[in-house]
């Protein structure tokens, strides 16, 4: 009996599964699946420029203002060297078929040579089809021979605080490093050294200069931003560019090559309180409509001179700041409900934006700079290429205007605004259209051989 139980008992053992197939948790996380899904979609960017600089031979004899002076007026450009310098970020394919990357535009600013590098090792040189430094989004383009993966857009409209993101991208060159985090906050501001970016998402993952313009993912694999690292104090902190804001962008950027800014042919101006208190205005918020043009959307679709304008787009309005701020959210076509006070009543109205037509920019110049401008007339000596045969000159000065009080002439020469170079009236018309929602401009204005920086208010 003895005998049969050891028998039966070895039998049992033998028949036993192994442990290790024992079911557990399974390592194949949501995590996991998306990243899987993703990664063939995002690209390492590298760009190649290349950086001026003088080398003066003389350098060892000790600093001395005068004497580099003399260098440089006396040996030009003959001791002019370059160096190459290599930036790195990232990048996801938005289109497959048609080979368009949508990136940072900081990571491609200063490029000479843009080169991609997909998921499978495989090298492109990209074409830049257009940039906007105001929404640091870029759109690249290669031309392979077959149908790459893409990647699927989400919605950024709906994102609660807490979700679980992932972002993916190459860090200090360590390509499709992937991070995971939470959202920590929507709607965030960040301002730079020259220029202020709204309504970014916020998240606790550091986003370092690698992972510029790579993916950040909710848990399904869609693409919900764009992450950047253009703030630098950034230390345990990540933001991105939300979805919703980017596709808009996108859409100009592949369709004009820049973005262009919507127009609804208003003229606002604050509410002050004498003027609310004439109006029998009962709010404390809101923007007055100071003049609609004659064949602007505004006009078309009922806004009046008088006006009170509360809200667009479900969004409160409360200074000409604001305003500015909300339209550069919409592009050509979208179609705007603004909620406005009228004579005692609040109403609705839809109007259906439209690019600022170009017959008006030298009107519009007056109007915001007080000043015409004409090509810059050809003088001998000058080369057709030179900065000195660069600019438009300035024909007519309003009086009592900003520039004309601060002693701008006729005869003045602008060449640059902002970080625009102006080359002709052409430049100059586009860039005061593209400009004309900011709160202020800086002109590089030349009286002779005298170069001057100005700030106009706007």
């Amino acid at each position: 009996m003895r005998l049969i139980c050891i028998s039966l008992l070895t039998l049992l053992m033998l028949a036993a599964p192994p442990c290790h197939s024992v079911a557990g948790p399974s390592r194949e996380t949501p995590v996991v699946r998306a990243v899987r899904k993703v990664q063939p979609a995002v690209v390492n960017i590298g760009s190649e420029y290349e950086v001026r600089y003088r080398s003066n031979p003389f350098s060892g004899f000790g600093r001395n203002p005068l004497f580099d002076q003399f260098f440089n007026d006396f040996f030009e450009r003959r001791f002019d060297k370059s160096q190459k310098r290599t930036s790195l970020g990232s990048g996801v394919i938005i289109d497959g078929r048609r080979g368009f990357i949508l990136t940072n535009a900081h990571v491609i600013a200063q490029s000479g040579t843009i080169k991609i590098t997909l998921n499978d090792e495989r090298e492109f040189t990209a074409d830049v089809v257009g940039a906007d430094p105001d929404s640091d989004l870029a759109v690249l383009r290669i031309s392979p021979d077959t149908v790459l993966p893409s990647i699927a857009m989400g919605n950024s409209s709906d994102l609660m605080i807490g979700e679980t993101v992932i972002a993916i991208g190459n860090p200090f060159g360590f390509s499709h490093t992937v991070t995971t985090g939470v959202i920590s906050a929507t709607q965030r501001s960040v301002r730079t050294d020259d220029r202020v970016y709204h309504n970014f998402i916020q998240i606790d993952a550091s986003i370092n200069p690698g992972n510029s313009g790579g993916p950040l993912l909710n848990i399904d694999g869609e693409l919900i931003g764009i992450n950047t690292a253009i703030y630098a104090k950034a230390q345990g902190i990540g933001f991105a560019i939300p979805i919703d804001r980017a596709r808009k962008i996108v859409a100009d950027l592949i369709k004009y090559g820049e973005v262009v800014p919507a127009w609804l042919g208003l003229m606002v101006q604050n509410l002050s309180r004498e003027v609310a208190r004439y109006l029998r205005f009962p709010g404390n918020r809101g923007i007055l409509v100071q003049d609609t043009h004659v064949s602007g959307p505004a006009r078309k679709s009922g806004i009046q001179n008088g006006d009170i304008i509360l809200s667009i787009g479900n969004q409160t309005i409360g200074s000409v700041k604001d305003y500015r701020s909300i339209m550069k959210k919409y592009t050509d076509g979208n179609v705007l409900n603004v909620d406005l006070w009228r004579s005692g009543k609040e109403r609705t109205l839809s109007v259906v934006a439209a690019v600022f037509p170009m017959a008006l920019a030298e009107d519009l110049a007056y109007r915001l700079f007080g000043i015409s401008v004409e090509d810059r007339p050809a003088e001998r000596g000058w080369g057709g290429k030179s900065d000195e045969n660069r600019g438009v000159v300035i024909t007519r000065v309003r009086r009592k205007s900003y520039l004309s009080q601060i002693g701008v002439e006729k005869g003045d020469v602008i060449r640059r605004m902002d970080d625009i170079p102006i080359g002709n009236k052409e430049d100059f018309k586009k860039t005061v259209v593209k400009y004309r929602q900011r709160s202020s401009v800086v002109i590089l204005l030349f009286r002779g051989n005298q170069g001057y920086y100005i700030t106009v208010k706007l």
